[in-house]
């Protein structure tokens, strides 16, 4: 294949700004927005290769920072099943964004034909963007890209990340996933949510006597802001969300998931009240996180993806014993979970717990070994995965007339809440929905909810590196392989605290290393948190203001 006009078109309208190499990991590319031109522009044309690859199937691109301060952008691309790209060809759009424009030409043509793709004609993408205000300018340079490269496209606009996702899926199973539009996307939601709570009710023969239906929403000014006017209107009295950060102000400042999980507290200029049941979603809204206040102690208490996996395989597992079918469910986590989830998961719940790296490919991967998998990390980002054996079978049954009819019902349930899930990818409004059902299921307040397990109090930080590949990792990530020594310097640490757990991890985008700690009490959380980054600056080439002990 000729990529002569790609080239051109690229240097021309697109040129490479400058030397400094550019990494697509598991969210994609991201910088500033500024610096994203060609590289997106390359990644329209690296999209269409990937559709050639896949027999012409729709592959989709999303122009995202997610949770990254508003000056920030970056691109991720979506495979046909509503997936993330996997490692190899993580390693083709590197290789293609930071080639210079003047070899621009010969790599595409390189790999092209170790791919074996002869034309794009038939390749096919969608796209869209976020609010920020780089998109526009970066989805023009993506269209530019796509069309150059002879694909055919469909530019989406505002959407967030997950209704890509979803849209994606929709178009390779030809309506089987649902309608592939924005529209189809809230009709799908709210009516399983609709249908869920009626049955619910009928079942209760009740008023809900706990379970308030007002939900206080931090949109993180993002573009999911924009979307809750349209999710209500299909809902009604059934759920009544009150939105902050509508768009109005600076996107993620401040405000959203990410700031509510790092800093442990609400919104800036938010205002809670005892009791209340709020969420924060974060700029693209593919993540969530609960808090409240507590009404007899006026404390802030977080309810992060621990809690909210916690309370749906629960939910689950309750859900498949009814249905009398040997589905196997699991849970899978990260090392960031907190340690008291863990053990309530295997000890209360017994449900079968995983472990993988931090990244949301490795969840989604391991989740899908299960019948029913769930996962969530504890940002906020998680979903369920349903096998479509697994799916077949509850339809089955669910019309077979020779078992119960608390059986069937317990199949058809269980159908509507697969419907209300958002299995492509990590979904704020879906996981949102998925969260007031289960809680107006329970007949519960977010106290309620948050009783479950204690959290133990943790504390991440960062240290500064020169080099952040000399930190090595292992066993998920828990343990550090190199430098040598340092491992057995932080389980020294460790060892001193009741409850007591570290680890660290090199970041996956910029040279620092992220420290995680967890024990008893919170001082001693930090204090251990500030032991291990003392070891890293000491063992790992520490820069800038060395971490003081509190």
């Amino acid at each position: 294949m000729e990529f002569g006009d790609v080239q051109e078109t690229g240097e021309k309208n697109f040129p490479k700004q400058d030397e400094t190499p550019i990494q697509y990991g598991t969210a994609g590319f991201r910088t500033k927005g500024s610096r994203l031109n060609h590289v997106i522009y390359r990644m329209g044309v690296l999209a269409a290769i990937r559709s050639a690859t896949k027999s012409g199937a729709t592959i989709g691109v999303m122009i995202t920072a997610s949770h990254n301060p508003e000056e920030d952008n970056g691109v991720k691309l979506v495979d046909p099943m509503g997936e993330m790209l996997g490692p190899e060809w993580e390693k083709y759009a590197t290789e293609v964004a930071n080639v210079p424009g003047s070899k621009l030409d010969v790599t595409l043509q390189e790999l092209t034909k170790n791919l074996g793709v002869t034309s794009l004609q038939s390749s096919r993408v969608v796209f869209a963007r976020d609010t920020r205000p780089s998109s526009p300018v970066l989805a023009a340079a993506l269209e530019a890209g796509i069309k150059a490269a002879g694909a055919q496209c469909q530019n989406f606009g505002l959407l967030t990340t997950p209704q890509l996702h979803y849209i994606v899926r929709c178009i390779n199973t030809n309506g089987q996933y649902g309608k592939p539009t924005e529209e189809g996307y809230f009709e799908k939601l709210s009516e399983a949510f609709v249908k869920l709570r009626n049955i619910r009710k009928a079942k209760k023969m009740k008023t809900l006597e706990v379970y308030n239906t007002c939900l206080y929403l931090d949109a993180a000014n993002g573009v999911g802001a924009g979307k809750i006017p349209i999710l209500q209107s299909k809902l009604g009295d059934l759920l009544k969300i009150s939105l902050v950060n509508d768009g109005s102000g600076k996107l993620n400042h401040e405000c959203g998931a990410d700031f509510v999980k790092v800093q442990q507290k609400p919104p800036t200029g938010v205002n809670m009240v005892p009791g209340q049941r709020w969420a924060s979603f974060d700029g693209d809204a593919d993540r969530i996180v609960y808090y409240f206040m507590g009404v007899t102690d006026n404390r802030f208490y977080l309810l992060d993806g621990d809690k909210i996996a916690t309370l749906v395989a629960g939910y689950l597992k309750d859900l498949v014993q009814e249905t009398g079918l040997s589905l196997n469910l699991g849970l899978v986590q990260t090392a960031y979970a907190n340690g008291s989830s863990t053990r309530y998961i295997t000890d209360q719940l017994k449900v079968p717990v995983a472990c993988v790296p931090t990244g949301v490919k490795h969840l989604h991967h391991k989740a899908q070994e299960f019948d029913i998998g769930v996962y969530f990390e504890a940002n906020g980002h998680g979903t369920a995965i349903v096998s479509n054996s697994s799916y077949n079978l509850l339809q089955k049954t669910s019309q077979n007339t020779s078992i119960s009819d608390h059986q069937s019902e317990a199949c058809d349930l269980l159908l509507s809440v697969i419907d209300l899930i958002n299995q492509t990818v990590g979904d704020a409004i879906s996981d949102m929905l998925l969260v007031e059902m289960i809680l107006a299921a329970q007949d519960w307040d977010v106290e309620q909810w948050n009783k479950a397990y204690t959290d133990l109090p943790n504390r991440q930080l960062k240290v500064k590196v020169k080099d952040r590949s000399v930190i090595q990792t292992t066993d998920a990530e828990r343990k550090a392989s190199s430098p040598v020594g340092l491992q057995s310097a932080i389980d020294e640490s460790v060892a001193k605290y009741t409850h007591g757990r570290s680890f660290v991890r090199p970041s996956g985008t910029e040279d620092i290393v992220r420290v995680y700690a967890e024990a008893d009490t919170q001082s001693a959380a930090d204090k251990l948190a500030n032991e291990v980054a003392v070891l890293v600056y000491k063992m790992a080439g520490g820069i800038g203001e060395k971490p003081k002990l509190h």
